[in-house]
C-alpha cells in the first residue's frame, strides 16, 4: 500500500504473497497441478521469509524471480480460483452458512427486508459470488491484495484503518486461506487479534440471532493444526481465548480445517502471551506456529 516496509520486520500482509505480475490467464489446470503450484508457492515464501530476516537481499530478489517465473499472485489466485469450483470441494463459505442455518429463521427476515443485514467483511476475497454473496442475508466488503474484480477493493487488511464505532465494524468477518499466508507466527498472531478490532461489540441478548454473531469463519489447511510441531486444536483454542474467541463450531476435512469462531469479550490487547513452544515431535511435522505478546 506504499508504506515503508522494516526488513527485519513483516507487519503487512502483503509481505508474505507473491508478487503480482500482468500475464495473460491460462486455461483451467488440472487439481494435482494446482496443489503442486500453491504449495511450490507457499515453499518459496517460507524461503523469502528466511532470506529477509537474515537480510540477504540477493537470496530474496532471486526467490522473488522464482515466483514470478510462476506467474506470482495473480496465478496463486488463479488456482485458488480453481480449487472453489463445486467438483473440486468447492467455495468454504457454504460451511458457514451450514452452520448458520441454527440462525435460520432470524435470518430469513433478513433476506426478507424486515430487519437490517448482517454485515460481514471478507480479507482475501477472489470473488463476489460465493455462498454468502448469493445468500442475500449480507452487507458484504469485500478486500485483497490484488483486486480479481469489480466489487473487491484492493486492500492490505493488516494497513486498513481500524473502526472508529460500531457503524464501522462488523457482524462477522471472513478469513479463508489467508492467515497461512502470513509469513511469520507473530505475524499471524497480530492478524488474529486484530479481526476482533473489527468486530462489533459483543451483546448478552439471549436471541438465536445474537447468539452467533460477531463471529470470526477462519479456514486454514488441515496440516497447519493437525501435523504443525507448534500447534493444535488446544493451542488453537488457548490463544483464540486469549483474545476474546470462544470456539462455537469445526470441521475438518482432508485438506482444509473450518472453525467459526464468537467474540466473546473485548480485549484491550491479548490477555496471554505465546511463544513458538513445540507440542509434537517428528521429522514429518510442519513449523507452522502461531505467537502472541
Amino acid at each position: 500500500m506504499g508504506k515503508k516496509k522494516s526488513v527485519k520486520t513483516l507487519k503487512s500482509l502483503a509481505a508474505g504473497r507473491p508478487p503480482t505480475i500482468q500475464k495473460q490467464k491460462p486455461k483451467s489446470i488440472t487439481r494435482k497441478a494446482t496443489k503442486a503450484l500453491i504449495n511450490k508457492l507457499h515453499l518459496l515464501e517460507k524461503r523469502k521469509t528466511q532470506a529477509i530476516a537474515k537480510g540477504d537481499a540477493k537470496e530474496e530478489a532471486a526467490i522473488d524471480s522464482e515466483i514470478r517465473e510462476l506467474g506470482g499472485l495473480e496465478r496463486y489466485q488463479e488456482a485458488s480460483l480453481q480449487g472453489q469450483r463445486h467438483d473440486r470441494g468447492g467455495d468454504s463459505s457454504r460451511v458457514l452458512m451450514d452452520w448458520l442455518k441454527i440462525h435460520l429463521p432470524s435470518l430469513k427476515e433478513l433476506k426478507d427486508g424486515k430487519a437490517s443485514r448482517l454485515s460481514m467483511l471478507e480479507v482475501g476475497a477472489l470473488s463476489t459470488g460465493n455462498a454468502c454473496s448469493k445468500s442475500g442475508q449480507f452487507d458484504i466488503v469485500r478486500i485483497d491484495l490484488n483486486s480479481q474484480g469489480e466489487g473487491i477493493l484492493q486492500q492490505d487488511f493488516m494497513e486498513r484503518p481500524l473502526p472508529v464505532d460500531d457503524s464501522e465494524r462488523f457482524d462477522i468477518i471472513s478469513l479463508s486461506l489467508v492467515l497461512n499466508f502470513v509469513p511469520d507466527p507473530k505475524g499471524r498472531g497480530d492478524m488474529l487479534f486484530r479481526t476482533t478490532q473489527f468486530l462489533r461489540q459483543p451483546e448478552g441478548s439471549s436471541t438465536s440471532l445474537d447468539a452467533g454473531f460477531p463471529s470470526l469463519f477462519l479456514v486454514l489447511p488441515a496440516p497447519c493444526v493437525s501435523n504443525s510441531r507448534y500447534l493444535d486444536e488446544d493451542r488453537l483454542e488457548e490463544i483464540m481465548a486469549s483474545v476474546g474467541y470462544a470456539k462455537t463450531a469445526s470441521k475438518m476435512t482432508q485438506r482444509l480445517v473450518y472453525y467459526l469462531w464468537r467474540k466473546v469479550s473485548n480485549c484491550p490487547r491479548p490477555a496471554k502471551s505465546f511463544s513458538k513452544k513445540e507440542i509434537r515431535s517428528g521429522a514429518s511435522r510442519n513449523n507452522f506456529a502461531i505467537t502472541l505478546g
